[in-house]
């Protein structure tokens, strides 16, 4: 995979969970350099920031997810 589809990989919301729900890391992180990880960190603020600009209630899917996982 290229640098760049791994940065928009890593960028995604989705992540996957252990058997006991804890949150994983996207494996393709590990195989970014600081450069590109510095990258994807703010290629992240952008999406998140677009995404909350579109949703009717200013959120994130990153703070959809999070009020799912609260609210049951």
């Amino acid at each position: 995979m290229k640098n760049g589809e791994l940065i928009q990989a890593v960028t995604s919301a989705y992540r996957e969970r252990d058997e006991r729900g804890v949150i994983q890391e996207h494996p393709g992180w590990h195989d970014l350099g600081p450069q590109e990880r510095r990258r994807a960190f703010e290629a992240t603020l952008v999406a998140r920031r677009l995404e909350a600009a579109v949703h009717p209630d200013g959120l994130s899917s990153t703070a959809e997810a999070v009020l799912r996982r609260i609210r049951g």
